[in-house]
């Protein structure tokens, strides 16, 4: 009898290990909230007018109608291990918060996710080197085989972000979730271990070595750093 085909053999070891409280990175540093000292300078970028209460558009929550129910809000992050919450800091700014979430460590898989910035932040390196950090940690102290990011699939600027990064798109799940009494088609993307091993590089390279404008930027795009030669 012809044996059947069956997938490679894995080591069976689980993905454990604890997430730190604090990750540095050159520019980003993650945190564990503060809900006192964040939630100020969070609501106040991202309320009180339509570009900036966008930043809400594609969340679960948000946005909130006073600053004392978010920050009630921000204090329910804390005593929760998955999604293992941070703020996302910049030269001692909050700017945004960002989760690993949805941990398997019998297969060996994470999600990084509940990531939004305010709109200052956009279109600037810290998401790509937050997402970078997040992701690091995920396959090397997590032990990860599969890093997986979800939005919703109407959510343009990030399934562009989960490319640049060097996730692959996997598919859209069709009435996947109510949001806000809305429906949500899920778009799926994935980084595996050997994605990572060729994502990597290129996202070092273009954080911390391409030379920078003086809006701080890289003055090439990820995307020639990834494939050179490529149109920027």
């Amino acid at each position: 009898m012809t044996a059947l085909p069956r997938g490679e053999p894995v080591d069976s070891g689980g993905a454990s290990g604890e997430l730190p409280p604090e990750i540095q990175g050159v520019t980003v540093l993650l945190r564990r909230p503060d809900p006192a000292g964040d939630t100020p300078l969070l609501f106040a970028a991202t309320h009180g007018s339509a570009e900036r209460e966008a930043v809400w558009a594609y969340m679960g929550y948000g946005p909130w109608t006073d600053e004392t129910a978010m920050r009630t809000w921000v204090e329910a992050t804390l005593p929760s291990k998955d999604p293992f919450w941070w703020t996302v800091e910049v030269g001692g700014v909050p700017v945004g918060m960002a989760t690993v979430m949805s941990r398997d460590a019998t297969h060996r898989r994470a999600e990084i996710g509940h990531i939004w910035y305010v709109p200052e932040a956009h279109r600037t390196t810290i998401n790509t080197e937050a997402a970078y950090l997040m992701i690091r940690e995920c396959f090397e102290r997590l032990g990860c085989r599969r890093v997986e990011w979800k939005c919703d699939a109407l959510n343009e600027r990030s399934r562009i972000a989960a490319l640049r990064l060097g996730f692959v798109f996997e598919g859209v799940f069709r009435h996947h979730m109510i949001i806000k009494g809305r429906n949500r088609d899920t778009a799926w993307f994935a980084m595996t271990l050997d994605d990572w091993t060729m994502a990597r590089p290129a996202l070092e390279k273009w954080l911390y070595r391409t030379p920078r404008d003086a809006e701080g930027r890289p003055t090439s795009s990820l995307l020639a750093v990834r494939s050179p030669g490529s149109a920027s």
